[in-house]
């Protein structure tokens, strides 16, 4: 057969987090040469761990939703082949996922739709009539997702107008009580949106996905990002490690490879960047991208960062628990800010680690901008260790006395900027919010042929979102008829 374009043979792809790890199996799976380029010496971006002190630390996978037999997420996930070295512990035992704690009630997030209405139902009684309107939008979405349409249909015709609306307008528009707006709040933070500036559609996708079933790893999310990496090379696709990209090849409007930071040049037909938009952009020649599209990359607006604190503890002390704690604070409704808590076994016996995450701009740490991880003074630590100290003190509050704790690390957002080169050490890529829905859904026409996105930049973060998005982008590579017939099939 001829090679076109939509039949590039040599694919390179930039970054090796889950959404370059997951079109580099699909496309290697339907026999094209595949190579990842990672510029750090390991694989596998923000789902990859670090290890402290012999404690394995996770940063971008705490825990995931849709991973049950015949769910949207485990289908995906066994399509790529990569279900059986992921081993997973399911949550919700004690009929609890996520326990939401506020100022003045608490509310208990279950596995499934029905267990979720019954608890709304019972902590809003004054709510009825708008939780029937709410189950009722997050069944339709659920059915949506469970029977991946958004793989099926080429242009997502599935959706109205009204998908991308305001979640929060909408709510408030209905009238809902202060409560049922403080528990409705919490699910887009997993994407990094606030309630008021969440499209709907994302909106149901994130709590629909976590509903039908929620799982952590039982093992390091090292270990997961081995997984992706080793089944990619059992499908014959290639990494390279510890050698970034550094310029991207244009000629007559195609890509024709990357230079690396090296020197090296790789040729490849087409590249998929699965990275942030912005660094796509600076790897391009000056004239390569239309100055509209340029101009739109650079006002993109990115979600917050995050800083977070893993703390080792005495598992005599404080047993592992099967759900996760949010220590909530809401402000005339509106949720202002939150910690997030998982309580669960380390990697070192006799030890559980506590990891406690919130939202964290970059401008708080504007005095460090320009410094690179490892070279920053005292003062930075200092900062850091203070704003640790204030959590663990409100940490005592849920878990009782933490005498003996000891802090095995602490990150920032200048920590994740550096790790995985995101602009503003955004955690969740661009902010997906309704302000920017017509700004972010220009982004896969780059008009210079063979430039594909992929990545949580793509369609939507998360886990499930950003493997979405990389289907999609496999799809715009090869077709939609040979995406229906050999990537498809395999799920109907």
């Amino acid at each position: 057969m001829t090679q076109t374009m939509q039949d590039p043979k040599d694919i390179l792809i930039i970054g090796s987090g889950v959404g370059g790890l997951t079109a580099g199996i699909i496309l290697a799976k339907l026999n094209h040469r595949v190579t990842v380029v990672e510029k750090n010496r390991l694989a596998g971006g923000l789902m990859r761990s670090y290890t402290r002190d012999g404690i394995d630390c996770p940063v971008g996978v705490h825990y995931m939703g849709s991973l049950d037999r015949g769910q949207p997420l485990r289908r995906l996930w066994d399509y790529l082949g990569v279900t059986p070295l992921i081993p997973l512990e399911r949550m919700g035992s004690e009929g609890v996922i996520d326990r939401y704690i506020f100022d003045d009630f608490t509310f208990d997030l279950p596995e499934g739709i029905d267990a979720f209405e019954e608890n709304l139902r019972s902590s809003c009684p004054g709510d009825n009539s708008h939780i029937t309107s709410i189950i009722s939008d997050l069944r339709h979405t659920s059915h949506v997702l469970s029977s991946l349409d958004i793989l099926i249909s080429p242009a997502m015709t599935f959706l109205s107008p009204e998908s991308f609306t305001s979640m929060g307008e909408h709510l408030q528009r209905m009238g809902c009580s202060s409560r049922l707006l403080s528990v409705l709040g919490v699910p887009p933070t997993l994407i990094g949106v606030p309630l008021q500036e969440c499209p709907a559609f994302y909106y149901h996708m994130t709590l629909a996905s976590y509903l039908l079933s929620s799982w952590r790893l039982a093992c390091s999310s090292s270990q997961m990002a081995d997984a992706f990496v080793s089944h990619l090379a059992s499908v014959g696709g290639d990494v390279l490690t510890g050698d970034g990209a550094e310029k991207i090849l244009i000629e007559s409007g195609k890509v024709k490879g990357i230079v690396m930071e090296s020197g090296r040049t790789l040729k490849a037909g087409a590249i998929i960047a699965a990275i942030h938009p912005a660094t796509v952009a600076a790897m391009l020649p000056g004239d390569a991208l239309r100055a509209s599209y340029a101009e739109r990359i650079s006002q993109l607006e990115n979600t917050k960062g995050l800083f977070g604190v893993n703390l080792a503890i005495d598992a005599g002390a404080h047993a592992a628990l099967p759900y996760n704690i949010y220590q909530l604070y809401s402000e005339d409704g509106v949720l202002s800010r939150g910690i997030f808590h998982q309580l669960r076994r380390s990697t070192q016996a006799g030890i559980n680690l506590l990891s406690m995450i919130t939202t964290s701009s970059i401008e708080e740490w504007n005095e460090w901008i320009r410094t690179p991880s490892g070279q920053r003074d005292q003062d930075y630590m200092d900062a850091k260790e203070d704003k640790a100290r204030r959590f663990i003190g409100e940490a005592t509050k849920l878990f009782g006395s933490l005498t003996g704790a000891k802090i095995v690390d602490i990150y920032t957002p200048l920590t994740i900027r550096d790790w995985v080169h995101s602009p503003d050490g955004s955690a969740y890529g661009i902010l997906r919010s309704t302000r920017q829905v017509m700004k972010t859904a220009f982004l896969k026409r780059t008009l210079i042929e063979g430039l594909f996105l992929a990545g949580q930049n793509n369609l939507a973060p998360g886990i499930m979102g950003t493997m979405l998005g990389s289907f999609q982008t496999v799809r715009n590579i090869i077709g939609h008829e040979r995406f229906s017939r050999e990537v498809i099939g395999d799920f109907l």
